[in-house]
């Protein structure tokens, strides 16, 4: 039976088709904008899923790159350092997924939506948990890349996820997303404010960074003199007290309680219950006591009668953020989940600050990190913080190097707020971006020949 011939529509009736429907666009943009979707100006490119498809043994030393999700920074650039390689004829029997100059590759699966443009000359091949975006002549590039890690976008890519205990979006599902498409020159524009923008907020972010790995140095060197005697040796000559004074420990020595919390992943309770907390928790020195979670009292009852955690406590991070710890500042009723281990001085050998500081000095953040064992998530076994071993002098001189750090540090800590500042940038991004997208960065020319001709050209062409 012969086949129904396909019926030509005409240019007109292909834009009716590309154009999204006034009830579903997501805001209003400028009168000689329009929107579309990515399908109509890009090709969207899976890597090939057949049998062609390369297995890690057939990776090599050498040869064609092999790009994962995993090689696509969070910052979106491409980590070269960590490719995989695989060999020039198998390469050339892949039936898709091959790169070239201007491709965006976008993750559909872990992390959705981290992406990267390549804007160099590249010869490689996507894994299947990225596709590429191939835009078409007459579409800048530069645009499409930023407006993908704009809110809109990202809006987006949470209402298309598909997956469940892994986010997961298909091709299918990136073709649909809602695109605002100015002029060709006002693309330009935008992208030549954005970068703009963008370098000197960078600038602001490097200088603040700079700072912040300076006085982290520092703050090594100050606790590197506390925990060898350099920082007291004033002190010990006033007080008649030699260097001998200091005996070493084992930290099972020392504490009357080094445990961690329940391996049971608990129910929580929305209204009410008792105070969970997990290395999420613990900052550097302090507990986050406002992001908190509850549990049941019955899964409490049984947690407290082993843990009973108390003021003074200190909270070390055992896997996550490995070796960060805190100590318990107020008298509260809580529980702990295994990601957290909790010691216990005896204050007859140790003070608990004194044990705070010396958890984040160099030499033992060496000793955990060394002793780090797990693959993907690190994890520091209850052994090792057991038998880490540290220098103790008199609870009068540990009391004097407490005093002193408390002093220093406090200056330091000052300046640690300027992590802020880094958050209050991404916003910012985050804000330009969206401003971009809506026409609001002062640089549209309302004069200019709509929209939806240029996207009559591409239709025509694609």
């Amino acid at each position: 039976m012969a086949k129904k011939k396909q019926i030509e529509l005409t240019i007109e009736e292909k834009l009716q088709n590309a154009l999204v429907p006034k009830e579903e666009q997501p805001y209003k943009i400028p009168n000689n904008w329009c929107w579309t979707r990515l399908e109509f100006l890009s090709n969207i490119i899976n890597g090939d899923r057949g049998k062609n498809y390369p297995s890690k043994k057939d990776y090599v030393k050498s040869g064609v790159p092999f790009i994962t999700a995993g090689n696509i920074e969070k910052n979106n650039t491409l980590n070269k350092e960590k490719l995989n390689y695989i060999l020039e004829d198998k390469y050339n029997i892949l039936r898709s997924g091959k790169i070239v100059k201007d491709d965006i590759l976008y993750c559909l699966r872990g992390t959705l939506g981290k992406n990267a443009i390549i804007d160099f000359e590249f010869k490689g091949a996507i894994a299947s948990s990225l596709c590429i975006v191939r835009l078409l002549n007459k579409i800048n590039k530069k645009y499409i890349y930023l407006c993908l890690n704009s809110m809109l976008i990202e809006h987006q890519m949470i209402e298309f996820n598909n997956g469940t205990a892994q986010p997961n979006l298909s091709a299918e599902s990136l073709k649909r997303y809602k695109i605002p498409l100015p002029p060709i020159d006002e693309q330009q524009r935008i992208v030549n404010r954005i970068e703009s923008l963008f370098t000197k907020l960078d600038k602001a972010k490097e200088l603040i960074e700079n700072t912040l790995a300076q006085f982290e140095q520092n703050k090594m060197a100050i606790l590197h003199k506390a925990f060898t005697g350099e920082l007291t040796v004033k002190w010990r000559k006033e007080n008649n007290i030699d260097l001998s004074s200091w005996q070493n420990y084992q930290l099972k020595d020392i504490c009357e309680k080094i445990t961690d919390g329940t391996h049971q992943t608990p129910k929580y309770t929305d209204d009410g219950g008792y105070i969970f907390l997990s290395s999420k928790n613990v900052k550097s020195g302090k507990i986050d006591w406002k992001n908190i979670k509850y549990i049941p009292k019955d899964l409490h009852d049984i947690l407290y009668e082993r843990i009973a955690p108390q003021r003074d406590d200190i909270l070390l991070a055992k896997n996550g953020t490995t070796g960060v710890a805190a100590i318990v500042d107020r008298d509260i009723i809580f529980d702990i989940y295994v990601s957290l281990a909790l010691l216990r001085v005896n204050k007859k050998y140790i003070l608990p600050m004194f044990l705070l500081y010396v958890i984040g000095s160099p030499r033992i953040k060496n000793y955990f990190d060394s002793n780090l064992k797990g693959i993907g998530v690190p994890n520091l076994h209850l052994k090792y913080i057991r038998e880490a071993t540290i220098s103790v002098p008199t609870i009068e001189e540990q009391q004097e190097i407490v005093n002193i750090l408390d002093n220093l540090l406090a200056k330091y800590n000052k300046i640690k707020n300027l992590e802020q500042q880094l958050e209050k940038i991404e916003l910012l991004k985050k804000a330009i971006l969206a401003k971009a997208f809506r026409g609001e960065l002062g640089t549209n020319n309302p004069d200019e020949e709509s929209a939806e001709n240029l996207l009559k050209e591409i239709l025509a062409e694609k």
